[in-house]
């Protein structure tokens, strides 16, 4: 079903996540691991003239880092892997080399942004992939994150959802209680 998957990696923590979910899809479909990582333009191109080619070696270096990761775990896994980073904006980096590659899948993870920071950062990434891509795309939210819900809940009133569900004696909440 699927031969080959990519996932996406800025270096962050949620790889680790997002790995435990897509080599096991890659392992039981025998399919080829694609990692790739995206040098941001927009961040080189906003950097002061002096600090501009600095500031994109490291983050050229730091993306092949993040590659070399994701490959390393899907080789641990014995998987073949192709190497990939790229510059541009990362959404669209990402969904033309899927059409490039043939890509069958997409695993992504996801930062767990609130409204307003999508706002601020020029929005979701992962959510980008997922409205413009012709193929599946299979989201991981990061460990620890909270839901895009509990954000909101929390900028609107100022607290945390967790502290009110604990004051209130409701405790945890289960997937049934929809």
């Amino acid at each position: 079903m699927y031969d080959d998957i990519l996932i996406p990696t800025d270096g962050s923590d949620t790889v680790a996540e997002t790995l435990s979910h897509a080599l096991p899809i890659a392992t039981d479909n025998d399919a080829r691991v694609h990692a790739l990582s995206v040098v941001d333009t927009r961040i080189v191109t906003a950097a002061d003239d002096e600090q501009r080619e600095d500031l994109g070696d490291s983050l050229e270096r730091e993306s092949e880092a993040a590659v070399e990761t994701v490959a390393d775990r899907a080789a641990e896994a014995g998987l073949e892997t192709v190497r990939e980073v790229r510059t541009g904006t990362p959404p669209k980096a990402i969904l033309t080399y899927a059409e490039e590659a043939a890509i069958d899948l997409i695993v992504i993870g996801t930062h767990g942004k609130s409204p307003r920071e999508k706002l601020t950062s020029m929005g979701s990434v992962s959510e980008r992939v997922v409205d413009n891509a012709d193929i599946p795309v299979f989201v991981v939210r990061g460990a620890g994150e909270r839901s895009t819900l509990d954000s909101e809940l929390e900028e609107r009133d100022g607290t945390d959802v967790r502290e009110r569900e604990t004051e209130s004696g409701s405790g945890a909440r289960s997937g049934s209680d929809s």
